[in-house]
């Protein structure tokens, strides 16, 4: 498979997974169950892209941001990157719908969180705590 076709299934299965968060009020489990399996695959795509498609980079390194950057040089290691975003931002996302209805919070309140979750990661998970916390404070007087 190309870089350009192993991004597009990646993306897909991600896409898959969000559409069923989304839709969750339907039928809340198996749909967690199913963006879980998704997040799982897409982790499985990882680990065979670790060892597949990365490409070293002589002055590639997770200690300085010059040599964060020459890593992400290379399309390979890019579409690395890529897919481990999408493995933990849907996992996130299925954390966020199945905590949400764990705690009560209604599925509405979770659309906002989940759509920041899809594109802005830590920002979706940052609102969904304050809207955990929220709720927490209104049911139990507790925020935790």
């Amino acid at each position: 498979m190309t870089l350009d076709q192993i991004f597009s299934l990646c993306s897909l299965l991600a896409f898959a997974g969000w559409i069923a968060l989304l839709a969750a009020p339907l039928s809340r489990i198996p749909l967690i169950r199913g963006a879980r399996l998704l997040s799982a695959a897409l982790a499985l795509a990882y680990f065979v892209q670790l060892f597949t498609i990365t490409q070293p980079v002589e002055s590639g390194s997770f200690s300085t941001l010059a040599g964060v950057s020459a890593l992400f040089s290379m399309p390979g290691n890019v579409m690395l990157g890529w897919t481990h975003f999408l493995a933990f931002d849907l996992f996130t996302g299925a954390w966020e719908v199945e905590d949400a209805g764990k705690i009560g919070v209604p599925h509405w309140a979770v659309i906002v969180p989940l759509v920041l979750t899809f594109l802005f990661g830590p920002i979706g998970l940052l609102t969904y705590g304050a809207i955990r916390t929220a709720h927490r404070l209104r049911t139990t007087g507790r925020p935790f």
